[in-house]
């Protein structure tokens, strides 16, 4: 049962969808085929679970504005992650342990029981933080109660201590929590509990030392893949370093092995999962056919955040599409999941297409929604395709490096890159929304995520080299 304070505070939330919805729907940037708010901001996605033959996708979601504040849940419902229903918010800041708002977490299926973890935020009257992991419970998917604090924050952290992700093993649960440490570095901490309620304290399993690896780390998830675990995670504080760490903050992975027993996990490097300009707090699941799922947050905080066109209309901000995950040695692989072939029509092919120091465009091949399909890609010099005038790609075959390349929204259309080594390009397979773009590399070996907004009319899509390149094209109009 909900409390008063929450059923008035999702009541106020439904007031202002429809109070706004006129002005946020009329926004030409508005997005055909991905999650979006239904007005206000968006942020992490929470709780990714497939639970009773339903997917259930959570966000981090301010009604009430188009900045960050007491974040309530959202909440969208779908039978094949590719056409979505919203919800009622499922959670809403509005008791002593999360009044200034509900931060991220997750969810799990407990005996049939759709139970959610997340970070209740506080501050008291002097300003100061204070954070609580807490849980909440359903039994029909939709409608969740409280029930209050499971974990108080242990000795050694400060009260950046957020976004529990929890999973079972062996009869057991665990639970990875994002943490600065006193001494001010960015930790992962694990705890472990027979009944969700009751948690022990394992402690920090991975994290930075004497300020080497930033001062934050946000949104950890730990899971098995192909033998092995696999550390999602987001450090604040990193430094660019040549291609690597553009973005205010970072998205990324660990690979290595959890010892439940001692609580320590042996792991390699640090790698990237997205080298574009919005890819933040990604989430994974397990779905029905056992694939592991990861959605994110198709933005990054503090990156330009209050520029963005679309809060003109009350709205900002998108998850990325659902991709599926591959570990291909130590490298995860990123894939669109294959249910989006179900929205295709209008298939447009060119089969061995060569381009001799030429600039072209190919009937049928543009639009706002589009995916593009580039195979048996080979060439010399420079090969690039652009797309509405304010957002390429390009691939050097000679210094062997990808680019993505917009016009900034944020800064009168400056131009602005994202790089990242690749020794080969075979496939190219790009997303094209409105004013979102996703591309997949060789098969998902890397990705690239950005926003761009572009003339309302502009649908030109221009291929072009400055030596020769070959390949086959197929386009499809998407929705």
């Amino acid at each position: 049962m909900k409390s008063s304070n929450e059923r008035r505070q999702i009541q106020l939330a439904e007031e202002e969808i429809k109070k706004y919805a006129s002005i946020v729907e009329s926004d030409p940037n508005r997005l055909r085929y991905h999650l979006m708010p239904p007005v206000g901001l968006m942020n992490d996605p929470n709780g990714l679970i497939y639970w009773k033959g339903q997917y259930h996708v959570f966000y981090q979601w301010m009604p009430f504005a188009t900045t960050h504040g007491a974040k309530f849940w959202g909440h969208y419902t779908s039978h094949d992650l590719i056409h979505w229903e919203r919800q009622a918010p499922a959670l809403a800041p509005s008791e002593w342990f999360d009044r200034n708002g509900c931060y991220s977490g997750s969810a799990v299926d407990n005996d049939g029981v759709l139970t959610l973890f997340y970070t209740g935020n506080v501050k008291d009257d002097q300003g100061v933080r204070h954070t609580y992991q807490c849980m909440a419970i359903s039994t029909d998917g939709l409608h969740f109660e409280k029930k209050g604090v499971v974990i108080y924050l242990p000795d050694g952290y400060t009260a950046h201590f957020r976004d529990p992700k929890v999973w079972k093993y062996k009869n057991k649960w665990y639970m990875v929590v994002g943490a600065q440490s006193v001494q001010l570095d960015g930790k992962v901490v694990l705890f472990c509990s027979e009944d969700l309620i009751h948690w022990e304290h394992i402690g920090s399993i991975a994290g930075g030392e004497n300020g080497t690896f930033g001062y934050m780390w946000e949104c950890p998830d730990l899971f098995h893949l192909s033998g092995k675990d696999v550390l999602i995670v987001c450090p604040q504080g990193l430094q660019p370093e040549g291609m690597h760490y553009q973005n205010v903050y970072q998205a990324g992975y660990f690979i290595g092995q959890l010892n439940y027993e001692t609580g320590q996990y042996i792991h390699g490097t640090f790698t990237e999962l997205d080298r574009g300009f919005e890819f933040y707090a990604p989430q994974t699941m397990v779905d029905e056919h056992g694939r592991r799922i990861m959605i994110a947050w198709m933005g990054v905080p503090d990156q330009d955040e209050n520029k963005h066109p679309t809060i003109y209309y009350r709205w900002v901000h998108a998850l990325t599409l659902p991709r599926e995950l591959i570990l291909i040695g130590d490298k995860l692989y990123q894939r669109p999941i294959e249910q989006l072939q179900l929205l295709r029509s209008e298939k447009v092919q060119y089969p061995n297409v060569s381009l001799q120091k030429e600039k072209r465009k190919f009937d049928g091949v543009k639009g706002k929604t589009v995916e593009l399909l580039l195979k048996h890609i080979d060439g010399k010099g420079v090969l690039s395709i652009n797309i509405q005038h304010h957002v390429s790609f390009s691939y050097d075959f000679e210094q062997k490096i990808a680019t993505l390349e917009r016009e900034s929204f944020a800064r009168n259309g400056e131009k602005e890159r994202r790089q990242c080594a690749l020794s080969s390009l075979q496939t190219l397979h790009i997303f094209i929304d409105t004013s979102s773009i996703e591309i997949f590399l060789n098969e998902g070996e890397e990705v690239f995520t950005a926003r761009f907004f572009s003339n309302e009319e502009n649908e030109d899509i221009l291929f072009q080299t400055n030596e020769q390149v070959t390949f086959h094209l197929y386009k499809w109009k998407l929705c």
